[in-house]
């Protein structure tokens, strides 16, 4: 942190300004929910501050304290010279509108199938007011589960996880939000703690990156629980099992919605007699798949 930038910023525009260059000057990745640097630099310059993400343009000739540039030139640092997530530096995330809790023991909250649920998964959940019940596979923070509660008022909703880690990550969100009565976590890998359970709607964003890509991940990506990303030589470890294993946990006419990234052509290529529908979302057709209980073998 130069005494030059202290001395020379007063307000939140120049610090956000200052903030912009700095990323774009280290290279920083964005991958954690923003699309650039400076949509990077207003989410860690408003949330340091406890200010509405929407409201960037009321306060941007406010004057900043001392301490409150002090502690922003920390975290900037922190951005650019650690490539520390600013989900990770904040302690917090946003998806679809709603706030997480998130520390390094999860992965930032992120996926498609978000989207999905923001839609309540229409047309294919035919009773979204339903008592459904629904199961989030690898849960992490708890942030589908989470979102599948609010979306899908009347839903009971089982969320697992194989890292006791991220499960606690998940009872903070989940008390946050005050699920405890909708919402059980449960430590398991994949279907073994909900053995004699069927649901009408599995969710799964798995680790889905292959070894090879694991090596050549952007800094940023390290900070992450390897468990929430690894997904074994080709990437399908995990996606292997859990298309072997889900019809057995799906009510008739139960769902299956998986995301996997951009290894479209791969699932396409190992599983392509399974019938699958892929799902429009704001990345285009290739992230996520459906699949309907009788369609599994």
């Amino acid at each position: 942190m130069s005494i030059d930038a202290q001395a020379n910023l007063r307000t939140l525009r120049d610090v956000l300004r200052f903030a912009v260059t700095r990323f774009n000057e280290a290279g920083v990745f964005f991958g954690h929910g923003q699309a650039d640097a400076f949509d990077e630099a207003a989410f860690l310059v408003m949330r340091s501050l406890r200010l509405p993400l929407d409201r960037l343009d009321v306060f941007l000739s406010a004057y900043l304290t001392h301490g409150e540039i002090n502690t922003l030139l920390q975290q900037i640092d922190l951005r650019t010279k650690r490539r520390l997530p600013a989900a990770y530096i904040l302690k917090e995330a946003w998806l679809q509108g709603l706030k997480f809790y998130v520390d390094e023991r999860a992965i930032v909250p992120r996926s498609f199938i978000s989207e999905l649920l923001r839609d309540q998964l229409q047309p294919w959940v035919a009773d979204p007011d339903g008592a459904l019940d629904v199961l989030d596979l690898c849960t992490g923070s708890g942030c589908l589960a989470i979102l599948a509660a609010e979306v899908f008022a009347a839903a009971r909703v089982d969320a697992v996880d194989l890292s006791a880690d991220a499960l606690a990550v998940a009872q903070k969100n989940v008390e946050d939000y005050r699920l405890q009565g909708r919402v059980r976590l449960l430590q398991s890998d994949l279907f073994a703690s909900v053995a004699k359970r069927r649901y009408d709607l599995i969710v799964c964003n798995p680790p889905y990156v292959p070894d090879a890509s694991m090596r050549t991940l952007p800094r940023e990506y390290t900070y992450e629980p390897d468990l929430a990303l690894a997904g074994g030589s080709d990437g399908m470890m995990v996606i292997r099992r859990l298309l072997r294993e889900a019809r057995g946990h799906l009510k008739r006419g139960g769902l299956l919605v998986v995301e996997v990234g951009g290894e479209r052509a791969t699932v396409e290529q190992q599983f392509g007699a399974i019938p699958m529908t892929w799902l429009t979302t704001s990345a285009g057709d290739d992230m996520v798949f459906l699949c309907r209980q009788e369609e599994l073998p």
